[in-house]
Order: C-alpha cells, then structure tokens, then sequence
C-alpha cells in the first residue's frame, strides 16, 4: 500500500520507524519546518518499556536516556509530603529519539496537505496529528488540560535531585519537575481550572534558573472510548488522536506508542483494530471517570471505591509499565486530596 502517515511526533516517528522495511511506500508528513521540529511536553518515560519498543526499530534506548529516577517526591495541596520509590521512570532525550525513528525516512516538512489531497494519492492516512486530530472527524465532546513548561538550566544547586510532582486541589491537575542531567530541568503544568502557567511561574521564581524554551499545548484526557471514529474512509487514528493518555498521570508516550503496535497488527483491518484498541484501553474510561469527578466535584469516594479498586489492581499489576513502586496508600492520599 501506499501509506501517508500525519505527524512525526512520538506514535508517527515510531511508526515510520517500524514501517522503514516493510513491503508499503510510507511517506511521512510534519506540519513544522524541519528546523523548527520540536517536541512539546516533558520527556518522561518508563526505561524498561522504552527500551522493547527500539530493540523492534533495531535502537539501543540507553543512547538516549538523561536520567534514571529513584525517587518521585510528591507534595500535596495540604502540605502532606511523601516519596514513591521509583523502578524505571527517567528522562529521556526525545526529540532526538524522533529524529532518529525518521532519520532514514521520506519525510516532507512545513506541510499539512489537505484531506482531498491526500485520499487522491494514498491508500491509506494514519492521523498521528495528535490532540490536532487532523484528519478525523471532530469529537462530538473532548475534554483535555492546558499544559505550559520551561526547558530551565541552572547554575549552581538544582533545586530537586529527581523527580518531583505537586497535585493541584482536587486532581485538576498538577506541577513536575523532570530532571534532564546535571544542570537542566523541564518545570511545567497541566492544569483544569488554568492555574498551570502561575504554578510554573511561581516555581522559576522561587528556585531560579535560565528559561531556555517555552513550550505549551492541550492534553487530551478523553480516553479511546469517547474518541470514536477511530477511522473514516481511508483514515485511520493512532495515538493521542484517538485518546490513549492515561489521565491520572497526564501520561502519553508508552500508550500512544502501544497503541502503534496494536494498529500495525490490525492494519489491514479497521474494525479489528477498533475492538483490539477497546480491550487495551478500557481501564482508561474507569481512571478518566474518576478524576473527571474530582475535577467537577462531583466526586464520592464510596461511589468511586469500584473504580478505585479496579484502578489500583492494574497498577500494581503493571508496576514495570508504570515505573513505580505502586501503594494504596499513596492513591489514597491523591484520591483524597
């Protein structure tokens, strides 16, 4: 076949890479200018997970990790403090991963061809566009966070040694803090009532440091279940686009990146591709029901106690996936909050 592929962001540029020799003519398209190519929001992600995703693309993923996590400190919006031990979580270059996923890839940049463009020359178009959704028909009803981040370098003393999170009042959302190497960090937020860009700013203010990029989009939060049509003619959704963030982290790499694997099994066939992406994602729909209700305050525990449970059971199962020490306690006192 003749493949378009929308995006070159985390889901397209791995998707390129894992078509790079395959029997289909892949073309890639990025609305950005290959100068200006960038990847927006934090580069955190799971090593061990990482690391099978490039050993399919022939990569070592060590090439690119910055910093390998033992400690997530988390402080509440009620001053209560506490560490998650860490198994895997770090940060990682991830622009430059992109880069290389595509490196040997025909990719055309500083264009966004229109729909009746494409479907004239391709057989097939992947719409990695992201929360863009390009090339999808429009949500019926989307529900995403603002986010906003600085790439920072400081000086002397990094104000954290690893990672670090503060959840806003009622899982809005919250504030990271990533480690990238000795001097460096991405501080930023994603917040529901929009009080991510003071979070951020208030925290340059108070720990310093030199601002050296600014970078801000929309998460989409909306799990796979709300995102339907996953395709439409010859368009096919993969990642973000079709909702695959994990909303109680504001987490997207790993699923959108799983979510690659389960269309490149199912490529051929559209609707096993849509029932093979319902199985994977459906305890998304019980974590987005769940902080979806504490972000409306329409939130009761003893109501939620299924969910939560549920929750809490795929986490501990998939602890490796998650890159943490999962706890009941610790879910508790975020659920709380």
């Amino acid at each position: 076949m003749k493949i378009a592929v929308m995006g070159m962001g985390v889901a397209g540029s791995y998707l390129m890479a894992r078509l790079k020799d395959s029997e289909h003519d892949v073309t890639g398209y990025e609305r950005m200018r290959e100068e200006n190519h960038d990847s927006i929001c934090a580069w955190g992600t799971i090593k061990p997970v990482l690391t099978e995703f490039c050993k399919k693309t022939g990569r070592d993923f060590n090439d690119f990790l910055i910093h390998d996590g033992k400690n997530m400190h988390v402080k509440m919006n009620n001053d209560v403090k506490f560490d998650i031990g860490l198994k895997g979580l770090c940060t990682y270059d991830k622009l430059a991963l992109i880069k290389d996923f595509i490196k040997d890839s025909k990719v055309i940049y500083g264009e966004a061809p229109k729909l009746e463009e494409l479907e004239k020359e391709y057989d097939m178009i992947v719409d990695c566009t992201g929360f863009h959704r390009v090339y999808l028909p429009k949500l019926k009803e989307d529900f995403f966070l603002p986010t906003y981040e600085y790439k920072v370098e400081y000086e002397d003393k990094v104000p954290y040694d690893d990672f670090y999170i503060e959840p806003f009042p009622g899982m809005s959302g919250y504030f990271w803090y990533f480690p990238l190497g000795e001097k460096y960090a991405h501080i930023g937020a994603g917040d529901y009532n929009k009080q991510h860009i003071k979070a951020t700013d208030d925290f340059l203010k108070k720990h310093g440091g030199k601002v050296l990029k600014t970078k801000g989009r929309p998460i989409r939060l909306a799990t796979p279940d709300r995102c339907k049509p996953y395709y439409s003619g010859k368009v096919v959704g993969v990642g973000e686009s079709i909702g695959t963030v994990y909303a109680l982290l504001g987490e997207g790499i790993i699923p959108s990146m799983q979510c690659v694997d389960i269309f490149l099994e199912n490529m051929h066939d559209f609707k096993a591709y849509e029932k093979a992406v319902e199985e994977h994602y459906k305890v998304y729909a019980k974590v987005f029901n769940f902080v979806r209700a504490k972000i409306h305050k329409d939130f009761s525990f003893l109501k939620a106690l299924p969910d939560f449970i549920a929750i809490f059971r795929y986490m501990k199962k998939n602890e490796d996936r998650f890159g943490m020490n999962i706890k009941i306690a610790d879910l508790m006192k975020v659920a709380k909050a």
